[in-house]
């Protein structure tokens, strides 16, 4: 079975925003970004497949946009949750908040939200539960979710989740044969 992992498109917030599971809308090049990752998904949308979706609207465009026929909305594919630090400029928050999540944010959850170990055990149960089927598997979600997906199937520690380069309209595809993943590519 082979998995495409998609990040939405930009979105239109300020730069030094940080936002995860605030609902942020698009930005005003979705148009022009939409037609790109369309272009570079066109055959896969050609041949039968199921879409997922997180549920968060620059996700839910997207998708509803690209995959033709029934998009399935699961919160598990939604971003991290940060918290009480939700639209809060980054270099605004607390030092006495911040500094033990950076030196551990696989462990320390963000004020009020999620650790990264707890995004990874959400999108990890999803994506199990859908390892069935011939058809390919298109996952629009965002960066966190996709680069603890990528570090389960690589066998990667999730400490060394941000060395992944996930962009906007970017394309990952994961194919899994016989029990085991491999990643085919990223960040297309």
């Amino acid at each position: 079975m082979d998995i495409y992992l998609i990040r939405h498109t930009r979105v239109a917030t300020e730069a030094g925003i940080c936002y995860g599971r605030s609902d942020v809308p698009v930005a005003a090049t979705y148009p022009e970004d939409e037609e790109a990752v369309r272009a570079r998904l066109a055959p896969v949308l050609a041949a039968p497949h199921r879409a997922w979706a997180s549920p968060l609207t620059r996700c839910r465009v997207l998708a509803e946009a690209l995959a033709p026929g029934p998009i399935r909305f699961d919160d598990r594919l939604m971003e991290y949750d940060f918290g009480r630090w939700e639209l809060q400029p980054w270099d605004a928050l607390p030092a006495p908040e911040l500094d033990p999540w950076m030196a551990d944010f696989v462990q320390v959850p963000a004020p009020g939200g999620e650790t990264f170990q707890d995004l990874q055990t959400r999108a990890v149960a999803f994506l199990e539960e859908l390892l069935e089927g011939p058809e390919p598997l298109l996952l629009f979600s965002h960066s966190a979710v996709i680069r603890s997906l990528l570090c389960h199937c690589l066998g990667l520690p999730l400490a060394h989740a941000f060395r992944l380069d996930v962009d906007y309209g970017s394309i990952s595809k994961v194919c899994y044969r016989h029990g085991h993943f491999s990643v085919a590519y990223t960040n297309a």
